[in-house]
């Protein structure tokens, strides 16, 4: 073949780095933002944080929060006539742990400083101390409680632990329990319990019988040791007759073991609530429902006024200070537009979903994210991108954006409900429902044709699955 030289014509769309960037921001949460933002500000000198408007250069500053024309200005985040900081006025609406980015505030948590709660390990053994024992037992003992779970259970049995002792320090089965006895003395009662039976008769034989009367505790022991199996699967009329109490006396029973803890362990585990710090803000001002960006969620970026001057004379030679500059400007324009579309996107959802802020759940209406991105003529993805690990504080509490999309189940008026409202509508029909005899899901399913949800049986199941309501055989109550 011989070689030849051809021109061909064709296009191709290539993802310049400053749309990968927008891209990418827009899909990250605020903490993941933040933690790319400090990134960012370590590898690039020009970008800083804006501590102040004063010594901004012009160009650079973050935009002005807009307001109608002859209003006066007012503190950010309040209304007309209203003079409170933004961070007092989120105490209200945020249903979610809160806690804001105060200057001072690392100082006064360490100038006040919280006690740290022991484990349970810790507290067994402090307890351990204080017991008269010989050392051999002391050890078994202290031996045993390294075995529990986090829950104070002793899953492992005995004698795989008398198998793991070293040669030296073999202990026979009757050593072990005894020295588990010691441990079950110890508090939290319950602790030390090899199966949910023994912790709640452990818990029981604690109390006192005169406190809940002879004969209640007497039955309650009976079930917690024996039948708590039947107790669990509510099968009343065999427990009756296994335990050989009546009506009252099994009720009683019944409440009596509900106001014990299974899990004796679970209050020592240190456990770390998750905080969210919502994108956007919802209050209603003159009737309408308006979304407004949390400001404490923005941050605030500038370009350093000394490296923009030193790089002004560098741009025509293209330095580096000149590449850092330009991308500094990226990343203040797509974090502004980052905010600007969750905003927008927000408003467009609040504008859909006005019944759900009036009245709750039940007047949630079905949308999809195709019906936002039609309105704001952007892509179905964007939309994917800006309601994932987005919040929205609300007056009914603290929502992820993707909380307000759902599916849609159609009602004989030619309509639809939302699934959400479903779900709220289950949960209304349960909590009003007999205990004696409550609803199933064949009995939901009628009570929702008659509203006009048509509604499957098993969609029913699904939902009320979803929500953690036990089914009906569970639900009864003596």
């Amino acid at each position: 073949m011989k070689p030849t030289l051809q021109f061909r014509l064709s296009q191709h769309l290539r993802l310049t780095p400053q749309l990968q960037q927008s891209i990418r921001l827009l899909q990250l949460s605020t903490v993941e933002l933040n933690q790319e933002i400090e990134r960012l500000l370590m590898q690039n000198p020009i970008l800083e944080r804006e501590d102040g408007e004063a010594d901004a250069p012009a160009g650079e500053r973050a935009p002005a929060p807009e307001r109608p024309r002859g209003e006066e200005p007012r503190a950010a985040g309040s209304e007309p006539g209203e003079a409170r900081p933004e961070a007092e006025e989120m105490a209200q609406y945020s249903a979610a742990p809160w806690r804001g980015a105060e200057d001072g505030d690392d100082e006064g948590e360490r100038g006040q400083g919280t006690a740290q709660m022991p484990t349970l390990r810790e507290h067994l053994n402090s307890q351990l101390t204080l017991v008269h024992l010989g050392l051999r037992d002391r050890a078994l003992v202290s031996m045993l409680i390294d075995a529990l779970d986090d829950d104070g259970y002793l899953t492992q049995p005995l004698e795989e632990i008398a198998a793991m002792l070293p040669p030296g320090a073999e202990a026979g089965l009757e050593e072990l329990a005894i020295a588990l006895r010691h441990l079950q003395n110890l508090e939290p009662a319950g602790v030390g319990a090899r199966s949910p039976s023994e912790c709640l008769a452990l818990q029981l034989r604690a109390l006192a019988p005169g406190a809940h009367g002879a004969r209640c505790h007497a039955v309650a022991l009976v079930v917690a040791e024996q039948h708590l199996e039947l107790l669990a699967a509510r099968d009343f009329a065999r427990l009756k007759s296994a335990a050989g109490a009546s009506d009252e006396e099994l009720r009683a029973a019944q409440q009596l073991i509900r106001r014990l803890n299974p899990r004796p362990g679970a209050s020592f585990s240190r456990i770390d609530s998750p905080y969210v710090i919502p994108d956007v803000i919802v209050r209603k001002t003159r009737n309408a429902w308006k979304a407004t960006l949390n400001q404490q969620a923005v941050p605030r970026l500038r370009i350093n006024r000394f490296y923009a001057e030193l790089t002004a004379g560098q741009r025509s030679a293209g330095g580096s200070l000149s590449t850092q500059l330009q991308e500094a400007r990226w990343l203040i324009k797509n974090v502004r537009q980052r905010f600007d579309t969750i905003l927008r996107v927000s408003q467009a959802i609040v504008d859909r979903q006005r019944s759900f802020l009036e009245h709750g759940e039940v007047a949630m209406r079905p949308l999809v994210l195709r019906e936002i991105a039609e309105t704001l003529g952007v892509h179905e993805s964007t939309i994917s991108r800006v309601t994932t690990q987005k919040y929205m504080a609300t007056p009914r509490g603290t929502f992820e954006l993707k909380y307000f999309f759902g599916s849609h189940v159609a009602t004989d008026g030619g309509g639809a409900a939302s699934s959400t409202a479903i779900r709220a509508l289950i949960k209304r029909l349960v909590a009003a429902e007999d205990g004696h005899d409550p609803l199933s899901d064949s009995a939901i399913t009628r009570i929702l044709g008659q509203q006009g949800i048509v509604v499957a049986r098993r969609t029913i199941a699904k939902y009320r699955e979803s929500l953690q309501i036990p089914p009906v055989n569970q639900r009864k109550s003596l």
